[in-house]
């Protein structure tokens, strides 16, 4: 019987300063990105954007941490941190949200499990006359 090999990376993926990626990144581990992404990024891991780090896409992990800029969306299951010197242009979703005073954000933001939100809340009743 064959198996699904998936290595262990215990280090992390990196793409350093003075690197540009034009493309999508997929990975199964954590991630640091300290040169610039022009594409979407998929993490299961944390995503970690540099102060020099740039992303122009779509991000979604389960833990991000930001120093550096993201120009594009962002889907966080956990925890999303914004250190002061990120900046986020585009829409945020998370399930919590920390901001250091000084970082730079301009968009939406949805934070927490939406569908129980939703779901709390009971339907309209019939209003008769």
């Amino acid at each position: 019987m064959a198996k699904n090999f998936e290595p262990e990376n215990k280090l992390p993926n990196m793409i350093g300063q003075g690197t540009k990626i034009v493309g999508d990144v997929e990975t199964n581990g954590d991630i640091r990105i300290d040169g610039h992404i022009e594409g979407n990024v998929n993490s299961k891991g944390k995503v970690v954007i540099g102060s020099n780090g740039m992303i122009k896409g779509e991000v979604i992990c389960s833990n991000a941490e930001l120093a550096g800029s993201l120009n594009g969306k962002i889907n966080v299951s956990e925890l999303l941190s914004l250190k002061a010197s990120s900046k986020v242009n585009g829409d945020i979703k998370t399930g919590k949200l920390n901001i250091e005073p000084g970082a730079i954000f301009s968009g939406t933001c949805n934070m927490g499990n939406q569908q129980t939100a939703t779901s709390q809340q009971s339907p309209p009743k019939d209003i008769k006359k």
